[in-house]
């Protein structure tokens, strides 16, 4: 069995080698366009070249010089120094490269060991031996340029088209043009394949297929889950995978046979399927459609502003072609008994995709980032492609149950669909699991790294270089999500409320970026400047901000030494720094231990950790500064408490629980569907029931009614009689003393007592579970609350009563236990669709709390107490059999129409799975998805001709 994991970028990219002619700098490479990358110039020749292992070039490379508040450069391979700064701390501070982790010593080291060459080299000579069976982690949040503007790896450059035009007309007209274009080049390459002479073009693109190439740990992706998959094949919980995904970097300069020939070596030496796509289509969806529509969404921001270019006209064509390539590429490779994994919101088309081309394959989805409420999601012009998307998938995860809550929400309001607390039941009865499952770290890989000793040297050289200070310490992308500037204004107050703690505190502030945002960026500059301008002294300078990633070595040794972690998101999946920062303040490696997490209450981390981090509401800053002081002034013992309660969560909640825990639920509810899809659900057969029914000394039959024994008559009006067929047939099964015969519906019980009152000795369940009555008995037991019923109608109704004012011909249907809100004889069908879509919404919201709920039905809503079904109703009537002088039955029929059939079903196959009852047959009416063992199609019909063949074995 091999597991396909699908995410946007593989964990893997290429780098090619320079060509032979060149000896520049990198900056002076022809294949590398810093034009396009917007990365500074005075950056590139340190950055751009593979870090030497030499430990004294490493030390001059990251050597830093001071700079004047506002530079738009610095010095090769320096920190951008935080504005306004007036100490020298932070100039031990280096950036982030790819490279192994113990590239060098600090400085202050090297130095020492200047005298003793040899000593040195012995223990350079002792580094890679400890570090050679550590495993790489992936940095999770990494600063990086973003795809197609790398300046770590010498590759190609994008060929991607221009941004979206600054009017949606002209994108109508740019579309023409395309296509002219596009015919044309194809004339011009029919040309060349019949000898005819080519117009020749020149280019001062370098041919990379030319050159020798290298496959290199990514900078771009998901660091999170590369980490988390990597720990579960160490595991050995996973056996063979598949990455499937794009390789991070332009490939429309590469020849075919390059791609070729990439493609197969990613395969055969990294476990990696490529998905190639142009360069216009991967920069449309990402830094497009991903980046300025998608992302802003599902973090509760609308990005359709004034100065936003982005609309989805635009730049959805190129969402839907990378899924459909992505698609492709697993459709082809898979085969049966594979697993299709599909990670976060870059891949949101691709489960209903592969649910077309592969309907018996085992595919799960899981979101990374955050779910937003329907109010939000809504906003997006294709939400539903986008909703149907997901639901394609067996099993959809989320990191807490917020994001599990929203998804069922919006499903409800937008599709119209009934939404349990475990999953979607579609229109055509198909299941769809929901779960919540927080994506963890690896404790032990974290654990390995930070034994390094250069991670150790550093937890030296910071402390004394802090020596005296108390560090607070954050770590976010400079993004308006990450909560970078509520921070620092929080952290402001502060130091305004509290003067006393000015010289004794420094916030270290990480602010690592993909993108530039030069509106915040200018913001948050100005707020720095303000803080340290007013609250510095030459010794001392309360707020370091490096606006880039450093380097991994002294991230994990600044999170040792830290007195605490502070993080404001406003909204995020789950930020796996607050889990390092607990795995790194064990105290074994520094004085300080235990140190206290004020976490946002708006990210993922925040359910996993509760009360034991100091919750904050990033936008009260004087909640956010207040945590500060309690933070600091937290006693040892709460301290001990708190660390002791997080740290478990972090070992026992980590990437193989996770990875785990998935699996096995996505691997449940794959089973489950393969039993209910329609295709495996075979048609009854007659013979079979006739054998078990005859053989069976006591029988329990359960029938539908409407749609069942009866066709469906007016949803307005209140069927008077049963046909004398149904009658004849249920009095002819009575009549055999080894039955006993129950009706279900979903109307009141007088109305099913004068329905069936030619038929005695039958018992019946009235509004869908709400009430049964016994066969030998004239009192209705009653399963839901009648008062509390009263209670919660009055605000339904006036609910209901809004929705009927606006959609002509829909009406309120009076029941004791629930309201039935029916639009069958609606003149806009469609439109009163999703005006009952809202009002489930509605009704859910209003009456969460009074365990109430909104349920669709045929054309209607039925609106009951939670929990109350058929399902409960049949499991009362067997356990009274088993508590009364009857015996249980040897053989149990069920047969019905709808999807309130299911519950019965269920608890029917229960029995049967514990040997209670040896025979049970479940039947449904239609070609539906269905939990039932066989189905009929020939309607109500059928299910007489079936119970008159019973008959006639009773009277035989």
């Amino acid at each position: 069995m091999t597991v396909f994991v699908a995410s946007l970028f593989l964990p893997y990219t290429v780098n090619f080698d320079r060509p032979p002619s060149w000896t520049g700098p990198a900056s002076q490479s022809p294949k590398l366009h810093r034009a396009e990358s917007g990365i500074p110039e005075a950056l590139s020749p340190a950055v751009s070249q593979k870090p030497s292992l030499d430990n004294q070039s490493a030390i001059s490379l990251f050597a830093t010089t001071p700079k004047p508040v506002g530079a738009l450069t610095q010095s090769p391979g320096s920190l951008i120094q935080t504005p306004g700064a007036t100490t020298d701390h932070e100039k031990i501070f280096r950036p982030h490269i790819e490279r192994p982790i113990a590239l060098s010593l600090p400085s202050h080291i090297k130095e020492k060991n200047n005298d003793s060459n040899q000593e040195e080299q012995d223990l350079q000579q002792q580094r890679p031996v400890q570090l050679k069976d550590l495993r790489g982690i992936s940095r999770h949040d990494l600063h990086s340029p973003g795809w197609g503007k790398s300046f770590v790896w010498n590759q190609p450059p994008s060929r991607a088209k221009s941004p979206p035009p600054s009017s949606i007309l002209k994108h109508a007209a740019n579309e023409l043009k395309e296509k002219a274009a596009a015919v044309a080049m194809g004339a011009q390459k029919q040309l060349g394949r019949k000898g005819q002479r080519r117009a020749t073009t020149v280019s001062s693109e370098v041919q990379f297929s030319e050159y020798n190439y290298t496959i290199e740990k990514a900078v771009i992706g998901n660091g999170g889950l590369f980490n988390a998959i990597d720990a579960a094949a160490d595991a050995d919980l996973l056996d063979e995978k598949l990455w499937v995904g794009t390789v991070g970097c332009p490939i429309d300069v590469l020849e075919d046979h390059m791609k070729e020939n990439i493609a197969e070596k990613l395969e055969n030496d990294h476990e990696s399927l490529a998905v190639y796509v142009s360069d216009s289509d991967l920069n449309g969806h990402y830094e497009h459609y991903c980046k300025t529509i998608l992302w802003p969404v599902f973090h509760y921001q609308i990005p359709d502003h004034p100065k936003s270019k982005a609309y989805e006209d635009h730049s959805w064509v190129f969402y839907v072609k990378v899924n459909e390539a992505f698609a492709d590429r697993i459709a082809k490779n898979w085969k049966k008994g594979d697993v299709i994994w599909i990670h976060d919101y870059h891949l949101l088309l691709v489960p209903g995709l592969l649910r077309q081309k592969l309907p018996d394959a085992e595919i799960g989805f899981f979101l990374h980032t955050a779910f937003p409420s329907s109010e939000i999601f809504r906003c997006l012009a294709v939400r539903r492609e986008l909703l149907e998307g997901i639901l394609g998938a067996d099993m959809i995860g989320f990191q807490n149950d917020e994001y599990v809550h929203h998804f069922l929400q919006t499903c409800s309001r937008l599709l119209n669909v009934e939404a349990t607390k475990l999953g979607v039941i579609l229109e055509n009865g198909r299941f769809v699991h929901v779960s919540t499952c927080p994506i963890g770290i690896d404790p032990k890989a974290i654990d390995q790294q930070r034994r390094v000793p250069e991670v150790l040297d550093w937890v030296n050289t910071i402390t004394d270089k802090y020596r005296g200070k108390r560090i607070i310490v954050g770590r976010d992308k400079l993004d308006n999500i990450r909560g970078v500037r509520q921070k620092i204004l929080s952290y402001e107050l502060f130091l305004n409320k509290y003067p006393e703690y000015r010289d004794q505190l420094v916030l270290i502030q990480i602010a690592t970026s993909s993108t530039e945002d030069p509106e915040l960026s200018a913001t948050v500059a100005d707020i720095v400047t303000r803080v340290n301008s007013t609250h510095s002294t030459l010794a001392h300078q309360p707020l370091v901000f490096l606006k880039q990633d450093i380097d991994f070595a002294q991230y994990l040794a600044l999170l040792t030494v830290a007195e605490c972690l502070m993080i404001t998101s406003l909204r995020e999946g789950m930020n796996l720094t607050s889990h390092e920062f607990v795995m790194c303040q064990d105290g074994q490696f520094a004085e300080g231990k235990h140190g206290p997490l004020v976490l946002s209450e708006f990210t993922g981390s925040a359910t996993v950790f509760g009360q034991n981090a100091i919750l904050v509401n990033p936008w009260h800053y004087t909640q956010c500064a207040d945590a500060i002081k309690q933070a600091l002034d937290m006693g040892s013992e709460e301290r001990s408490r708190r660390w002791k309660a997080m740290y478990d969560m972090v070992v026992n909640q980590n990437a193989n629980i996770w990875y785990e825990g998935y699996m096995k639920a996505l691997n449940n509810a794959w089973k489950e569907h393969s039993v209910r899809e329609a295709t495996s659900v075979p048609r009854l057969s007659v013979s079979s029931v006739k054998t078990k029914y005859q053989k069976a000394p006591k029988r329990l039959i359960i029938l539908d009614y409407e749609g069942t024994l009866a066709s469906w008559g007016s949803p307005t009006d209140i069927i008077l009689t049963t046909p004398k067929r149904s009658v004849d047939v249920l009095n002819d099964l009575i009549e055999d003393k080894k039955n006993i015969v129950y009706i279900m519906s979903s109307r009141m019980p007088e109305e099913l007592e004068r329905l069936f009152s030619p038929v005695s000795g039958l018992g019946m369940i009235a509004e869908n579970g709400a009430y049964v009555k016994a066969p030998d008995t004239d009192e209705w037991e009653e399963l839901a609350n009648s008062d509390h019923a009263k209670e919660w109608k009055k605000g339904v109704r006036s609910i209901l009563q809004y929705y009927v004012d606006r959609i002509e011909g829909s009406r309120i249907e009076e029941r004791h236990s629930a309201l039935v809100f029916d639009y069958a004889e609606a003149e806009d069908l469609a439109g009163a669709f999703k005006q009952a879509g809202e009002c489930a919404n509605h009704i859910n919201d209003a009456c969460q709390g009074q365990v109430v709920g909104a349920v669709p039905i045929e054309e209607g809503l039925y609106i009951s107490e939670i929990g109350i079904n058929k399902g409960l109703a049949t499991q009362m009537i067997s356990d009274t059999l088993e508590k009364s002088s009857h015996a249980m039955p040897d053989f149990l029929m069920v047969v019905g129409d709808s999807r309130e059939d299911e519950y019965v079903f269920n608890w029917a196959h229960r029995l049967e799975k514990s040997g209670t009852i040896r025979d049970v047959v479940t039947v449904t009416l239609g070609g539906r998805n269905t939990e039932a063992s066989a189905t009929l199609t020939q309607g109500v019909t059928g299910t007489l001709s079936i119970l008159e063949k019973l008959v006639k074995i009773s009277q035989s």
